[in-house]
């Protein structure tokens, strides 16, 4: 989601266009010229860009990439999926808005369901993101999940290690817990020095309640509750107001105050900036931060970035029981914000070979490869090989940076409890909503229980209006439990 609000453009990955094939036209495409729609770039735009000259090489045929403002994108693809029209070949759109689109689309061919590019897809994609009802009916082409980020020379600076385990009683290391996280934070705070604890997103508008879902997941995705994080998944009552969201909202707005002195107009790119700039000891958020941070040219901190995954827990509140449930281990539950960027082939289009044959090539390991390693392109891994491949890595990181990253990487989208995050119909209703009354809850307007309620209260009200049957049949979907 960052990727439509932050950074500058590189456009120089000529590698990712492909080499072109020892046999011409290959499969022969001469005279198809697909169209592919998507935010306007760079990121993203340029990806479906870059991988059509290499297509085009390939096969013969032409790809027009269509661009569109991100607040014009939604409303451009549903009405030419709904109206039947022949307008797009490939739409790459959010994955919230995939309840809107799943009727319009055309199925993956079985053909691209099987053999080793396809097992190579993170299961958490190839088997909920990119499915709906059970079936295959888009690709991920960008890695959206949120990791841990810190600075590997305050962490091991022998000073710091004997002062904070004289205080906390604990050893200075990568947090393994949400109170791990707060205790780092607060021990780093030092705004005489130029540090402060951590850097998180806090403003509206400004991909703030993805940050507050990472800090609720611990408490919340309980692993024998397939699905019941954001919603009961038998009744589709609200369950944001609960004990683990409450536990979870109170950790945020601590985080705010062990953040730099602006924080609370923090989007992810000001994050970023303040991770780079060396201000943050820690830090949540998406792969972005660490690409950025390990670049010489604009980061102060570079060589010295570590990753891991977020935070977890040891307690959980179970929404059955209503009671939390003690574990004999962490229990990490790393978010998939956003999701990662979906290419898809509208049921409409006449092209749908050709679009899919593209779809392929653009997500292929060698094009997806060079394009997460490309600052511009907003793709991040979503390809077990993506993190496994440390030479490709090797131009942005030392070789600890690229393993702590990489290892991150792989280890949150293959998190046995991996949290979803949430895709309804009217999603950005629902999160309007809820980011009001986070606002307020940072301001110190309303309490966290009292903010929670009310997002409860109009999350409840705006399920009905929209349809609680329907809604429900969504959400199940979403969250990959079969139909009621």
């Amino acid at each position: 989601m960052r990727k439509f609000l932050i950074g500058s453009t590189a456009m120089a990955l000529l590698a990712m266009s492909g080499a072109t094939s020892a046999f011409a036209c290959d499969p022969d495409y001469t005279g198809v010229t697909l169209s592919a729609t998507t935010q306007t770039g760079p990121y993203i735009a340029s990806a479906l860009q870059l991988a059509a000259k290499g297509w085009e090489q390939k096969t013969c045929g032409k790809v027009n990439v269509v661009e569109f403002p991100w607040s014009e994108l939604y409303p451009k693809i549903v009405t030419t999926l709904t109206s039947g029209e022949d307008t797009f070949d490939v739409i790459a759109f959010a994955p919230a808005w995939a309840p809107d689109f799943t009727d319009y689309l055309s199925e993956m061919p079985k053909a691209m369901q099987s053999g080793p590019d396809w097992e190579d897809i993170a299961p958490v994609y190839r088997e909920s993101l990119m499915v709906w009802n059970g079936k295959v009916l888009s690709q991920t082409m960008d890695g959206d999940v949120h990791t841990y980020t810190y600075r590997i020379d305050l962490f091991e600076n022998p000073d710091n290690q004997k002062a904070f385990k004289e205080k906390y009683g604990y050893d200075l290391a990568p947090a393994k817990t949400w109170k791990q996280y707060l205790d780092i934070a607060e021990f780093f705070q030092q705004p005489d020095k130029g540090i402060w604890g951590t850097a998180e997103a806090f403003r509206r508008g400004g991909q703030q309640f993805w940050f507050f879902f990472s800090h609720a997941a611990g408490y919340t995705n309980h692993p024998d509750h397939k699905g019941s994080m954001f919603f009961d998944p038998d009744t589709m009552d609200a369950q944001i107001n609960n004990p683990g969201w409450v536990r979870g909202l109170e950790e945020y707005i601590r985080s705010s105050k062990l953040a730099p002195p602006n924080a609370l107009n923090f989007s992810f790119g000001e994050v970023n900036a303040a991770f780079a700039g060396g201000q943050a000891a820690e830090s949540i958020g998406w792969g972005d931060t660490g690409v950025i941070a390990a670049d010489p040219k604009q980061s102060k901190v570079s060589g010295n970035v570590g990753s891991a995954m977020l935070p977890g827990s040891d307690e959980i509140w179970n929404y059955k029981t209503k009671k939390w449930d003690k574990f004999d281990h962490v229990v990490e539950s790393p978010f998939m914000a956003f999701g990662g960027w979906q290419a898809a082939v509208p049921a409409s289009s006449k092209k749908q070979e050709a679009a899919w044959d593209y779809i392929k090539y653009l997500t292929s390991p060698e094009v997806s490869g060079q394009a997460a390693i490309t600052g511009g392109t907003g793709v991040n891994p979503y390809r077990i090989s993506h993190t496994t491949n440390l030479d490709l890595w090797s131009k942005l990181f030392s070789e600890r940076e690229a393993k702590e990253y990489l290892g991150a990487q792989k280890d949150s989208v293959t998190a046995k409890n991996v949290a979803l995050d949430m895709r309804l119909p009217g999603y950005f209703s629902y999160t309007e909503i809820l980011e009001i009354e986070l606002s307020k809850a940072l301001a110190g307007e309303s309490t966290p229980q009292q903010a929670l309620d009310s997002v409860a209260e109009q999350w409840n009200k705006l399920t009905d209006e929209f349809g609680r049957d329907k809604q429900l049949a969504a959400y199940r979907a979403s969250m990959g439990l079969p139909l009621k």
